[in-house]
């Protein structure tokens, strides 16, 4: 196509969104529920993963050392510990200490204990990086010399894990449902237009018209109607989880944790709604225009 063709199908294709506003707006509101459904749950999403990840930095591993241990040799443990692969954190805690800030949790009953000698023995306080690879990690302390014992909840941690991956795969499962749905309404919506046009449509190949001459405006318009619904559903997200924020903000800080910044992932969320909208529009329009034109019987090879 040349350049003056290519420029007046691409408004033939803007044209068409207006002079089918009821369909298009049909098509954008389709898509639009569709991306914000998808936008809000991936932030919801963000969220749940920030929230796995602040009990996961919760989730330690308490190694106490041996009385018989010597200074020297507690510390040898220690570095022993920090040397394994999966730990984050090894943060020593002395007997005193620990006897100390037991006796803070005991509140006025500390009185109990006084004259008593000291029971606590020395630890570490270890974090681990990755909760898959925790049995292996309390494992490989365990192993070690001095130590007493290892006290350690790996039921919380299988429990972390399942939560993590169930919600990878429903929003997986949820993203790749509603861009299904998406194409295909796009493509139906370009179908019902192009049945409208179809005179015209006939006329253009009775005069020689090409393939590639016929489906550019229904293209430019699908992709045109992705986009308008990429910006407006990006919008609409970005309200809703203001609106959610601020309505369930003291349920928030109950928990314990903050809310993630929208514009922390907002602006990937945007380039991915507009990406949705351009190929969703333009691929189901292809579609579409290929399937109308082979049931017409008035394919062409001269694309």
């Amino acid at each position: 196509m040349k350049g003056s063709s290519l420029g007046y199908l691409t408004k033939e294709g803007f044209r068409s969104v207006w002079v089918n506003r009821l369909m298009s707006l049909a098509s954008i509101t389709v898509l639009l529920a569709c991306l914000v459904i998808i936008g809000t749950g991936a932030m919801l999403f963000f969220n749940i993963n920030e929230l796995l990840d602040v009990v996961e930095s919760q989730n330690v591993v308490m190694v106490y050392i041996k009385d018989e241990a010597t200074e020297l040799e507690t510390s040898t443990v220690g570095l022993k510990i920090k040397s394994i692969d999966n730990v984050e954190e090894c943060e020593y805690i002395s007997k005193e200490d620990a006897f100390k800030s037991q006796l803070e949790t005991m509140g006025e009953d500390a009185a109990l204990l006084e004259g008593l000698d000291n029971p606590m023995p020395n630890s570490y306080k270890v974090t681990v990086k990755d909760l898959s690879l925790f049995d292996q990690t309390v494992e490989e302390i365990n192993k070690l010399d001095f130590i007493d014992s290892v006290r350690e909840n790996s039921d919380l941690s299988e429990k972390l894990l399942a939560i993590r991956r169930a919600v990878t795969y429903i929003g997986a499962a949820l993203v790749a449902l509603l861009f299904i749905v998406s194409v295909f309404i796009i493509a139906n919506t370009v179908r019902i237009t192009m049945y409208n046009r179809r005179l015209e449509i006939s006329i253009m190949k009775a005069v020689g018209a090409t393939n590639s001459f016929i489906r550019w405006p229904f293209v430019v318009e699908g992709v045109t109607l992705g986009i308008i619904a990429g910006l407006i559903s990006f919008a609409l997200v970005f309200a809703i989880y203001q609106a959610i924020v601020y309505f369930f903000s003291d349920v928030i800080s109950v928990i314990g944790t903050k809310p993630v910044e929208f514009f922390k992932y907002g602006w990937w969320i945007l380039i991915i709604f507009l990406g949705v909208g351009v190929f969703t529009g333009g691929f189901g329009s292809a579609i579409s225009m290929g399937r109308y034109l082979k049931e017409q019987g008035s394919v062409v090879s001269n694309d």
